[in-house]
């Protein structure tokens, strides 16, 4: 039988979803439908425990809407460290909102990314001579600029140095690495982290991405923090084909143990490894119109969903399908209005 939890009495009780125990902080999510189109029972979701989430939805089906709604609620919840990787500049209204919020600018140390990383965010295959000498260099070196050093320094052949000297160039053209970087204690302070990846490269937004994921994990294994850090990614397909995906899937994977709850908000669920999508506990689904996406949905479709999951989806623009695998329960719930500005609308000629 599920295990759906009911707070509070009378025809509007609250549903909980993704909860395991009978009480702890929550996040109001929206409510149900009543069929005259009125608010039926609010509905949250539980913030006690660390949950795996996955946000779906075709552009313009409220997607990015609905992570700033669970933003808003973490940001008012105790206990928790709500960062998001931000990078189409949708949540940087958040910071001039009446909630505790602050753009952090994208600056990660350069050891916080380790030699296989390196290699992979160049371009650089481990086995060529030049992957080897940066490999070596990010073994050896602390820093950028160390990185370099120890690179002109090699004995190596001239050109497999300067091979790997214009890679480790290139790596500084992008702004990224400083010698102090974000530190763990800012992004675990209880307030919305919003990391500022507009505008980055694919390849140095993954390594910022790839070093905090890393950091919030290992606060949380070193005991560091006693908040539990929740990681919300959006367009997080852009991520999981680089070298973000390692550190990702270990929150996947691993992350309920010591505390870390990871959400992906994508509008391509085909292009997620199926890992991503298998391991989620909590699935909102928007609108999806792409046969490949709702297959990759499909494929791991649970068995207590009745009926097809084409059928199920919303067609409503703020519907959307909660599949609560905690409860093993489905939802039908509009997604309830913001509450500071949404910086995910496109710009309209009208309003010009």
């Amino acid at each position: 039988m599920p295990r759906l939890k009911y707070e509070g009495g009378g025809t509007h009780a609250m549903v909980v979803i993704g909860r395991e125990r009978t009480a702890g902080p929550t996040a109001r999510l929206g409510h149900y439908r009543a069929r005259d189109g009125s608010h039926g029972a609010p509905v949250d979701v539980d913030v006690d425990d660390p949950h795996a989430g996955l946000v779906v939805g075709k552009r313009g089906s409220g997607k990015t809407y609905t992570l700033g709604v669970l933003l808003e609620e973490l940001a008012a919840a105790d206990g928790v460290a709500p960062v998001v990787a931000d990078p189409m500049d949708a949540f940087g209204l958040l910071a001039e909102a009446d909630i505790d919020a602050t753009v952090v600018e994208p600056r990660v140390r350069a050891d916080a990314l380790g030699p296989r990383a390196w290699c992979g965010m160049l371009g650089l295959s481990p086995e060529s001579s030049a992957g080897a000498l940066v490999w070596q260099a990010a073994t050896e070196a602390a820093t950028l600029g160390a990185m370099a050093d120890w690179v002109a320094d090699a004995e190596a052949a001239d050109a497999t140095r300067r091979t790997a000297a214009n890679h480790l160039a290139l790596a500084k053209t992008w702004s990224v690495f400083d010698s102090n970087g974000i530190a763990v204690e800012r992004l675990c302070d209880g307030g919305v982290a919003v990391l500022a990846l507009d505008g980055v490269e694919h390849a140095p937004a993954n390594a910022v991405l790839a070093a905090v994921a890393s950091a919030l994990y290992g606060a949380r294994v070193a005991g560091e923090t006693a908040r539990l850090p929740w990681l919300l990614v959006d367009e997080a397909h852009v991520f999981t084909d680089g070298v973000a995906e390692r550190a990702l899937r270990r929150l996947w994977t691993r992350g309920r143990q010591p505390g870390v709850s990871c959400w992906l908000a994508t509008q391509r669920p085909s292009a997620l490894p199926a890992v991503a999508v298998s391991q989620a506990d909590l699935l909102v689904a928007h609108r999806l119109t792409s046969e490949r996406d709702i297959d990759a949905l499909t494929d791991a479709r649970p068995t207590y969903l009745e009926g097809t999951l084409t059928a199920r989806l919303p067609t409503a623009t703020g519907e959307a399908l909660v599949v609560d695998d905690v409860s093993e329960s489905t939802h039908l719930v509009q997604v309830r209005e913001r509450r500071t500005p949404h910086g995910g609308d496109s710009p309209r000629a009208s309003t010009l």
